[in-house]
């Protein structure tokens, strides 16, 4: 009767922690999936490229693959070619997102307010989202070149330029092609995820500070731009990685040059490893980005965090 009572003591209290354990365990049951799938297809292949970093892996040299330590990154530290590519990349995405930022918040704004014709609009407006980049790259290619473009005529008539030349040809000039083509393909992308914060913002809001003699201009100062404040940390930072992380128009409008006036990170990355084939250096160059990137998310978040904490 002792053992009898005290089995049917044990049991409830075994079935009990396999049960605890059973709802313990089933969230990662059921996030496996995504977790593996992160895994096999982010991690693993981030991990092989930050270790070609470490390795000479030159394609066309059959001999290649050695373990060589931080000889790539001695070499980047002296390649002069990724100081100008650093400086291009700042002047590249400050630029680029800065603008797409400013014009995508003033046509949310626009395109918050009700008009005829507003689904229409908003249609449109969204279109050069859906372009792929390499189209987008090569028709501004084409409005900028003076033989067949109206660009360089537009810009000499309204006296921007000195002359009709190409304005991809000149070193001094090349970049503002990318960057204008930037700023038309990612002004939707700020337009949309802004108008959607507008439009969770209750009216009542507005209506109340209305009737407290608040103007439209101290409306936004007051009451928009703080209930935006979190939307717009998340979307810059986004766009910035996006951004610097960004060859195609730079490839394809430039190639990089000329003279490597237009050459990025992104695009040095492109043209080390894809036309020099030296996939251990350009690692190294990536690996460089990746931290830097890092270094300004985690920045970013942490003026995000200081901002709501303060709010409250």
């Amino acid at each position: 009767m002792g053992v009898g009572h005290d089995q049917g003591e044990t049991e409830p209290e075994v079935t009990a922690a396999r049960r605890r354990i059973a709802n313990g365990a089933e969230p990662y049951v059921y996030t496996a999936p995504v977790l593996i799938l992160i895994i096999a297809v982010l991690l693993v292949p981030l991990s092989v490229g930050l270790s070609y970093a470490f390795r000479d892996i030159q394609l066309l040299d059959p001999y290649s693959g050695g373990f060589v330590g931080f000889d790539h990154f001695r070499e980047l530290k002296a390649d002069p070619s990724i100081r100008a590519a650093l400086r291009n990349t700042l002047i590249w995405t400050g630029v680029s997102v800065t603008l797409q930022f400013i014009f995508g918040l003033i046509l949310a704004l626009l395109l918050n307010r009700e008009f005829p014709g507003r689904r229409l609009v908003q249609a449109l407006v969204f279109v050069p989202w859906a372009v792929p980049t390499f189209l987008v790259g090569l028709d501004w290619a084409w409005l900028f070149n003076p033989v067949v473009g109206p660009l360089p005529g537009w810009m000499f008539a309204l006296k921007m330029t000195r002359d009709t030349n190409n304005l991809l040809a000149d070193p001094g000039t090349a970049l503002i092609g990318p960057i204008v083509a930037a700023i038309w393909w990612g002004i939707p992308f700020f337009a949309i995820t802004s108008l959607a914060a507008l439009q969770s913002i209750p009216k009542d809001l507005y209506e109340a500070a209305s009737i407290d003699g608040a103007g439209t201009f101290r409306q936004f100062r007051s009451i928009t731009l703080p209930l935006l404040a979190p939307t717009i940390a998340i979307t810059i930072l986004l766009r910035t990685v996006w951004v610097a992380n960004f060859a195609d128009l730079i490839v394809v409008m430039t190639n990089g040059g000329p003279a490597d006036s237009t050459q990025t990170v992104a695009s040095y990355i492109f043209t080390v490893a894809f036309r020099r084939l030296d996939f251990g250096y350009a690692s190294s160059i990536a690996a460089v980005l990746l931290a830097l990137l890092l270094v300004y998310a985690l920045a970013i978040l942490s003026l995000r965090r200081l901002f709501v904490q303060r709010q409250w």
